[in-house]
C-alpha cells in the first residue's frame, strides 16, 4: 500500500477518506489494495485512509493480527455496541469517505460492502460514495514490467492459436479424427511449453456451439470438427510469473478452402465494429479527451445495431485485464452495466464485439493497452475468417 499516493488521490477527489471494510474475505480488492493476507478473517475488520493524518485499524479482539503491518493507531472491539462506537469515533468529522460501494449497483465488480454496512456508516452522517475510481488508480494500472510480460505471454497465445489451426488443417486434410477438446489440449500443450498458465480453458467451438459466448468444450461429448465447419478459439494465459498479466485474444477459421459468404459478412460487421471502438480510444487519448468504459462500448453496439444485429449482441464490448483475465479497471460496457469509469493511463482491455446468430456466433477480440499519449493493440489483429485448407 502506498499511503502518500492514496492520500493524494483522495484529496483530489474531495474525499476525506478510503475505509476498507472486511468480514470472511468478501472483499479481495480490500487485500489488494492494502497488500495484506491476514492468515483468517472471521471477524469484522476496518481500515480507515484519511485524507490528511494518520491511518485508523479496527479489529477484533479475537484477531488482533488482521490489519497487522499496516500504518496507524489499532483500535480493537469485541461486542457489536464496541464496534458500532468505534467506528463512529474514527469516522468523526469525515463527511465523505470512499467504500467499495456502486450507486444502484452500477459497477457489480465494486459493490463488494453489504448494505447493512453501509447503511451503518450513513447512520453516523457520513456520506458513502463509490471507490470505483480509486480501485482502477491502485488496482488496474499495470507496473512498468507488465506490458513485458503481456507481451511476452501474447506470444505464446497466438502461437497455440496457430498450432490448433494446423492440427484441424492437417485433419481434414488427412481424414483424422479431431474434436473440440483436441483442439483445446493441443493449444495447452503449446501453453505448457511456453511457461504460460490460464485459470481455465482456452474455448475451441464449433458450429451451433460458437453461438454460446461461454461455451467450454467438455471432455467427452465435445463436437468433431471437420470440413465445412466454423470454428472458433477464445484463447487466454499468462506467463507462470509473479505479478505477470493476462492476454486475452478470440479468432475464428472455416474448415474450407473458401469461407461461405454468410459467415464472411457477419465477420464484417464484427471486425467494423471491433475497429471503430479501437479508433475511437486511440483518438481520444491522442487528443487527451477524457472517456469512459460506456462510451467504447456505445460505438462498437452503434454499428452492430444499425447492421440490424443488435439483439445478438448480448455481452459487453470488453473487459479490464490484470493479473486475473477479467481486471478491476474499467470495462467497455453500457449493456450489462452502465460503466462510467474513466479510460485511464496504464490500464488494458479486451475489445470483443460478437454477433450470436442461433446457427452460429463470430467474435473477434484483440487487447489494447493505454499509455499516457497513446493506445495500443498489444498483438496480430484477425482481418478476415481463416480459411483451413
Amino acid at each position: 500500500m502506498d499511503l502518500t499516493q492514496i492520500q493524494s488521490a483522495l484529496r483530489q477527489q474531495n474525499l476525506d477518506g478510503w475505509l476498507f471494510y472486511d468480514h470472511h474475505r468478501r472483499d479481495p480488492i480490500a487485500y489488494q489494495v492494502l497488500g495484506i493476507a491476514p492468515p483468517m478473517c472471521t471477524r469484522r475488520w476496518y481500515y480507515l485512509v484519511p485524507a490528511q493524518g494518520e491511518p485508523a485499524k479496527l479489529v477484533h479482539r479475537v484477531e488482533k493480527h488482521s490489519l497487522a503491518g499496516l500504518p496507524g493507531a489499532e483500535i480493537h472491539y469485541a461486542s457489536w455496541r464496541e464496534q458500532h462506537a468505534a467506528l463512529r469515533k474514527i469516522l468523526e468529522g469525515r463527511q465523505r469517505i470512499a467504500m467499495q460501494y456502486s450507486t444502484l449497483n452500477d459497477i457489480p465488480y465494486i459493490g463488494l460492502v453489504d448494505a447493512g454496512t453501509v447503511e451503518l456508516v450513513r447512520s453516523f452522517g457520513v456520506e458513502v460514495v463509490s471507490s470505483a475510481d480509486l480501485v482502477q488508480l491502485f488496482e488496474a494500472r499495470w507496473p512498468q514490467d507488465a506490458l513485458a510480460s503481456h507481451l511476452a505471454a501474447g506470444q505464446v497465445v497466438h502461437a497455440a492459436v496457430r498450432a490448433a489451426f494446423s492440427a484441424m488443417r492437417e485433419a481434414a486434410r488427412t481424414g483424422a479424427s479431431i474434436t473440440e477438446y483436441d483442439v483445446q489440449q493441443t493449444m495447452l500443450q503449446v501453453f505448457a511449453g511456453g511457461g504460460v498458465i490460464t485459470d481455465e480453458g482456452p474455448v475451441a467451438a464449433v458450429n451451433r456451439n460458437t453461438a454460446d459466448p461461454h461455451y467450454m468444450p467438455p471432455p467427452g461429448t465435445s463436437l468433431p470438427i471437420g470440413a465445412g465447419d466454423f470454428v472458433l478459439l477464445d484463447v487466454w494465459g499468462k506467463l507462470s510469473q509473479p505479478g505477470a498479466v493476462y492476454f486475452d485474444i478470440t479468432w475464428t477459421a472455416f474448415v474450407g478452402a473458401e469461407v461461405p459468404r454468410r459467415y464472411a459478412e457477419v465477420f464484417d460487421v464484427v471486425r467494423e465494429a471491433r475497429d471503430a471502438a479501437v479508433d475511437f480510444v486511440q483518438t481520444a487519448v491522442k487528443e487527451g479527451c477524457t472517456i469512459h468504459g460506456y462510451e467504447v462500448d456505445d460505438v462498437a453496439r452503434g454499428i452492430i445495431t444499425r447492421q440490424g444485429y443488435g439483439p445478438y449482441f448480448v455481452h459487453r464490448t470488453g473487459h479490464s485485464i490484470g493479473e486475473a483475465v477479467h481486471g478491476n479497471g474499467a470495462n467497455l460496457d453500457n449493456f450489462e452495466t452502465r460503466d462510467a469509469r474513466r479510460i485511464i493511463p496504464r490500464t488494458c482491455f479486451s475489445i470483443e464485439p460478437g454477433i450470436y446468430l442461433p446457427e452460429f456466433g463470430v467474435r473477434s477480440e484483440v487487447n489494447v493497452f493505454v499509455e499516457e499519449s497513446q493506445a495500443r493493440v498489444t498483438g496480430e489483429i484477425q482481418q478476415a475468417i481463416v480459411p483451413l485448407l
